[in-house]
């Protein structure tokens, strides 16, 4: 069979039959279904529960880890408006790693089997399912990794009192990351600052995908171009 012949079956486990569409694969995956069920990934329990992640998981989980963080830095003689300076720049730092990502990484395109599969995993079931609950947020194993490797390169860069602290900046800045990519999604907010970032969002999901790919803020978006036009952000 011709790759792009292939349909995938949506009441089977997802993840092992989108590599079968090759080529089709991207216009597939940006045809959003909007549902809350999410579907099935894989036929084998264990696997399926670890793409499983409550929202409330990932403050839970990583913000003891960034106050730990900033009281070593403390205690390490640093005085709290040094010590907020550095978290403030690891946020900001954390702005354009989000960006980055989300533009070069999630959003790469693939067609070959395993490509498509690990694209899948990665980010193309948010924008195939946009409204599932349960997989919105980063599980906290992968993110454990990531943390690991991205706290070895902070102390690379920094001195051993200040990379605590500016790594924990980091750390919160993917807090807030998560949290607000999850309110943008299933809050209602009220205020006209968050309906616009909601709008800003949906409108990368429903119009224009290879736009605004800022979460947070469409502070790089702007810096780098990929501002979507005004018309489709209404």
């Amino acid at each position: 069979m011709v790759a792009q012949e292939f349909t995938v079956d949506l009441e089977k486990p997802l993840v092992f039959q989108v590599g079968h569409l090759g080529e089709a694969y991207q216009e597939w995956v940006h045809q959003p279904i909007v549902s809350k069920e999410g579907p099935r990934f894989f036929a084998n329990d264990l696997l399926e529960l670890l793409t499983r992640t409550v929202w409330w998981a990932v403050p839970v989980i990583w913000l003891p880890v960034v106050c730990w963080c900033v009281t070593q830095s403390i205690q390490m003689g640093h005085a709290l408006p040094q010590v907020a300076l550095m978290v403030a720049f690891g946020i900001s730092v954390w702005t354009l790693i989000e960006y980055t990502l989300h533009r070069f990484l999630f959003h790469i395109e693939t067609k070959s089997y395993w490509g498509n599969t690990a694209h899948y995993l990665l980010h193309g079931c948010h924008h195939k399912h946009p409204m599932d609950r349960l997989r919105l947020v980063f599980p906290p194993a992968p993110a454990a990794i990531l943390c690991v490797m991205f706290w070895n390169l902070v102390k690379l860069f920094a001195t051993p009192t200040t990379a605590p602290a500016l790594f924990g900046g980091g750390l919160l800045g993917y807090v807030m990351y998560d949290c607000t990519h999850y309110y943008l999604h299933h809050g209602q907010p009220t205020k006209d600052h968050a309906k616009n970032l909601k709008r800003y969002h949906m409108n990368h999901h429903f119009r224009i995908q290879n736009k605004g790919f800022g979460i947070t803020s469409a502070l790089w978006d702007i810096v780098f171009g990929t501002l979507p036009p005004s018309k489709s952000s209404s």
